[in-house]
Order: C-alpha cells, then structure tokens, then sequence
C-alpha cells in the first residue's frame, strides 16, 4: 500500500509547508513516510519539524569544457545553445556563461570536431534528514539550490528522482512532496507522477485567482485534487464560496477547511507542528481527516 501525494497551490503564502509537514506526521502513524521538499529556492520544512539535516550530496548538472586545441570556430555550438550560454564574435572561438547554461549538451552534439567534452556544474545539494521517534518514521529530502542559480527545474528532477529510489520496491509507503508558489514548469515537474493533489488554497480574491491556475495544471496533468481551505475567517464568506464553485467545476472535492489560528503562528514559532503541539485542536483533528482521506485512495 504506497501512495504519493503532492501538497501545492499556485498562490504563496497559503500554508502548504504547514500542511505538507503536518501530513507527514500524520502519515507517518500509518505509513513509513516519505516528505520531499520541492521548494528548492526557499526549503523550509525541516525547519517546520525541527529536523536536522545531516547528510547532503552536491548535485550537478553537465557543463561544457572546450578544447580550444580542436575548435575551428565554426559557431555551430552558439548556434544551438537557446539559453545564450555560449557566446562568440564571428570567427572567434566561442566562451561558456556558467550561470546560462542548463547543462542540455546540445552544445556537445553540434560540435563537427568533438572539441567539447562533459564537465560539471554544481547546482546546489540535496539532503536528507530523518526522525525515527514519530510513527513509522519520517524522512525528510530536501533540495537546496546554490544562491544566485537560474536553474531550478534540474534540480528539483534531482531531488525528485533520489526520493523515488528510496521508495522504489517498497510496498507500504506515503510520499508528501511540497512544491514552491505558482504554475511554472517547476511546479509541474513536481506535481507530474503523483497520485492525488492537496491543493492549499486561501479565500481571498488572489487565493481564488490561483486556485484555478493550479487547477487547470493539474487537469491537464491528469491528477486528482483534493482543496484545503486554509484561514478561514480571514475574509468575507463569498471568497469560500466562490472556492466551493470553482473545485466543483474541476471535480476537485473540498476535504478540509482550516481556521486562522494563533495556534499555528505559535506552533511555526516553536517549530513544533500543531499535530504534537496540540494533538486535539480542530486544526489537528481536520488534517488527520485529510490523512485518512488520503489511506482510502492508497487502497484502491
């Protein structure tokens, strides 16, 4: 019985980290669980679980070395490179932009004289940290890219692809994945390959806006949702009724409304998640609903 399940929203700010974390805690009580943390510009979970980060790996991407001995100038390298990384006057020999490149290699196919070998580049690190003392144990993996870096999509596969080797030929267990703000491409690569969506939305007039972005991602991605309602009572009651339309016209179904609380603020100031902060609070008892939502569809 494994089931993964990705937490997003479109919208910053709405409490997906607060809800990934305090769904793996939860999952955990059930299922060996799993938590990636996709947010690779801005990571944060560990820290919302007080969890220590204890083994990290650099990660890379292909670069391109020149060998100026076998480089004629041709150009046909600059002609194929699409991120403008690699760059020369006419007739010169061309030069590589570090923080351009992708690492695609197509600069590397395209050379007629072989003059361009594979490097490497470091994008950032992934780690992994664990606690053993809730439920089955939870494992935190972490993607954490260099500052400066333009390019996020890599590493997020990166981190994405070691997460799944640690749960490849596992037959019991639950993958959270918390990916970053918005609908880019990132995002997607995130939520692609997922079991079910909790989309973690606001009623606001912009928590509104980007539901129905995230949403439609999401459909064509082919991938259940399931809407959380977070700080409820922030606002006027139309905005959750306008979010109750709009899941209903992408079959998404609202499974959880969670009221603005001090109690949250308090449990991210202690970096104690609310589920063991205050194990019988209305917010802990709607995420562990959502929790036992998420076991049914891990057993179909």
């Amino acid at each position: 019985m494994g089931v993964k399940v990705v937490v997003t929203g479109g919208k910053g700010g709405t409490g997906k980290s607060f809800i990934a974390t305090n769904l793996a805690l939860v999952m955990s009580n059930y299922l060996p669980t799993y938590l990636a943390d996709l947010d690779v510009e801005n990571p944060n979970d560990y820290i919302l679980l007080n969890v220590e980060l204890s083994n990290c790996f650099n990660a890379y991407i292909p670069y391109p070395v020149i060998d100026y001995s076998r480089c004629s100038a041709c150009g046909k390298c600059t002609e194929v490179c699409d991120t403008g990384a690699v760059v020369a006057s006419r007739g010169k020999p061309p030069f590589v932009i570090p923080r351009l490149c992708s690492g695609c290699r197509a600069c590397i196919l395209a050379c007629p004289n072989s003059a361009i070998r594979e490097g490497k580049r470091s994008l950032g690190k992934v780690c992994i940290g664990k606690n053993d003392n809730v439920g089955n144990g939870l494992t935190v993996v972490t993607g954490i890219l260099n500052e400066g870096e333009e390019h996020v999509a890599p590493l997020v596969l990166i981190t994405k692809s070691y997460v799944l080797n640690l749960i490849e030929g596992r037959k019991e267990y639950a993958l959270i994945t918390d990916t970053s703000a918005g609908t880019s491409i990132n995002v997607a690569l995130a939520c692609r390959g997922n079991d079910v969506a909790v989309v973690v939305t606001e009623p606001t007039p912009l928590g509104v806006h980007d539901l129905r972005m995230i949403l439609e991602v999401l459909s064509k991605l082919g991938i259940q949702s399931l809407v959380v309602i977070n700080k409820v009572g922030v606002s006027d009651s139309k905005y959750v009724e306008l979010i109750n339309e709009l899941s209903g016209k992408y079959l998404a179904k609202v499974v959880a409304k969670v009221p603005y609380s001090k109690e949250v603020i308090k449990s991210y100031m202690e970096s104690q998640p609310i589920v063991l902060r205050n194990p019988n609070h209305s917010i802990s008892k709607s995420i562990r609903k959502l929790g036992l939502e998420l076991l049914k569809i891990s057993g179909d």
